[in-house]
């Protein structure tokens, strides 16, 4: 049975402990942006044993490349980006102390391992649903690389942002397990 979790940012370990697969959990405080281009900037600075441009330590980062702002709002369509795309980054990143992500689909073994090894859990936010997801964000910001322009990193304060755990510290997988309940349904 999945809980229903009203979180505030930062993370802990004893909150990300808490998490288990299918949770439902709606995120009020900050977030940051990331995508490809901003994560490889990342991973090079910390690989040039570099600061990089944010306190990630017990942060989330949320993949996503919102659309220019309407009149009046921090912020456009703001829809997650497929997960595998940062994998290769990630694991470094939770290395540093990263507590979360925000994306869509599946994560990689690798990045479930670092997962589990650095105690930091996977959201997967509702693909298709990117309008009714910039109504949570209050404020948003670019912090750093803004010559990226929508993949810059940004700053976001959300209220009530919605999302459901797809991979808790323990090693669970919400794709893997809901493949193999269908299955187990199904015969």
């Amino acid at each position: 049975m999945s809980n229903i979790v009203y979180l505030k940012t930062p993370l802990t370990d004893n909150i990300i402990e808490s998490f288990r697969i299918g949770d439902k959990v709606y995120i009020s405080g900050i977030i940051y942006t990331a995508r490809d281009a901003a994560h490889k900037r990342l991973v090079e600075l910390i690989d040039n044993g570099k600061e990089i441009p944010f306190n990630i330590k017990n942060q989330i980062i949320y993949y996503v490349g919102p659309s220019p702002a309407p009149p009046g709002k921090p912020v456009g369509s703001c829809g997650p980006t497929t997960s595998y795309r940062m994998d290769v980054y990630t694991p470094k990143l939770l290395e540093k102390g990263l507590k979360a992500t925000i994306g869509k689909g599946n994560r990689s073994e690798t990045v479930i391992e670092a997962m589990e090894k650095h105690k930091a859990v996977y959201f997967v936010a509702t693909g298709g649903a990117a309008a009714l997801l910039a109504n949570k964000v209050k404020k948003a910001d670019v912090i750093a690389y803004e010559d990226l322009g929508a993949e810059a990193i940004m700053r976001l304060e959300v209220l009530n942002f919605p999302v459901v755990v797809a991979n808790d510290v323990y090693g669970n997988d919400l794709f893997k397990e809901g493949i193999a309940k269908y299955k187990r349904e199904s015969s």
